[in-house]
């Protein structure tokens, strides 16, 4: 089904995600409506409307989905149950978003495919770490089934001892052991996937984590990485087709001397997909508004010979003075008020020469 320039495009959540979508979303004209649970946010500005609701409100989300022609989310802890009543026109799908919700759940998913995750164990009390730790080994890291993201609900575990530490750390809960996996690189495949099966994918940015939070995405990545794309473009692509999925997915890998290793999976658009914006024909939020409307998806070739995004985090966006005197810069600002330790404020995208 087409979803003609001129309707509306109900977007879950509210952040810089859902801002970015209605930023593109306007400039194939269409007009957004934005449902989150808090009263404003960055969308806010940039979108025609805005509902204030419980995610879990099922009636609330019915009245909000009825306001609009299709819908969308922009971040992946919105809760399964409410959003398969609206399965019929939302895009990626529930069960997208059912598998990313739970780390367990996506490792299962993505080895159910005979592809390559990192080897993991299921934890579900201290005592199952403990045995864990004994199968995969003491250098490992612990991560909460739910609900982490950017080095949140995470722990380290250098050795046997630190197991009780560890579990304290991630409130006691339900979690996956990760087993350590020697990489030299981290990437992302930000792949899209259209209504009628088309396929296309950006450049693979080489991804550097700072705290736990991504720094800075280059591209064109440096020959390592470029090994090792057309591997995890193919296990992608396989991840896209199992869960029949439409619009932008993002799946994070590590180069290892092995191949490509499935690190993690974000039914949405993505941090380390920014670059787009400025750096490639089309960016990855035309593209997902392309995709759930159904209209043709366009190029994503690079727009410059090289690209390098910078994340803004906490007061790094007080630099906005010598960011716009910087003639290589575009800046985007998330208009999110005080900055705050460990907060994306913003990013900036250079375009270089080579």
């Amino acid at each position: 089904m087409i979803v003609p320039p001129g309707s509306r495009i109900g977007i879950i959540g509210g952040g810089q995600l859902g801002r970015m979508l209605a930023l593109a979303a306007a400039r194939l004209g269409y007009r957004c409506h934005i449902y989150a649970p808090e009263p404003s946010g960055p969308a806010a500005d940039v979108s025609a409307s805005w509902t204030q609701g419980a995610y879990e409100d099922a009636d609330a989300l019915a009245t909000f989905a009825a306001t609009v022609d299709v819908l969308t989310y922009e971040f992946e802890n919105v809760p399964v149950a409410p959003v398969k009543l609206l399965a019929s026109r939302l895009h990626p799908n529930p069960i997208a978003l059912e598998v990313a919700q739970d780390r367990l759940a996506e490792k299962d998913f993505v080895a159910g495919l005979n592809l390559r995750p990192a080897p993991y164990r299921a934890v579900d009390d201290l005592e199952g770490l403990r045995a864990a730790i004994a199968d995969l080994g003491a250098s490992a890291i612990l991560k909460t089934r739910r609900f982490g993201y950017d080095g949140k609900g995470q722990a380290r575990i250098a050795s046997p001892a630190d197991a009780e530490a560890a579990w304290a750390a991630i409130g006691s809960r339900p979690a996956v052991l990760e087993g350590f996996v020697r990489f030299d690189r981290e990437f992302s495949i930000i792949a899209v996937r259209g209504i009628d099966g088309a396929f296309a994918t950006w450049d693979a940015p080489d991804n550097v984590h700072e705290n736990g939070i991504l720094a800075l995405s280059t591209v064109p990545a440096g020959p390592l990485v470029q090994a090792q794309v057309e591997e995890a473009v193919a296990m992608t692509r396989r991840v896209a087709e199992a869960l029949d999925y439409v619009g932008v997915l993002a799946v994070e890998y590590f180069a290892t001397a092995g191949g490509p290793v499935f690190n993690e999976m974000a039914p949405r658009v993505h941090n380390s997909g920014h670059w787009t914006i400025e750096g490639a024909v089309t960016c990855q939020f035309e593209n997902h508004i392309r995709a759930i409307c159904g209209l043709p998806l366009g190029s994503t070739a690079l727009a410059a010979p090289r690209v390098e995004m910078r994340n803004l985090i906490g007061a790094e966006a007080d630099d906005w003075p010598a960011i716009l005197a910087d003639p290589t810069a575009h800046l985007h600002l998330y208009g999110k008020g005080a900055p705050r330790p460990g907060r994306k404020m913003g990013h900036v995208t250079r375009l270089l020469a080579g």
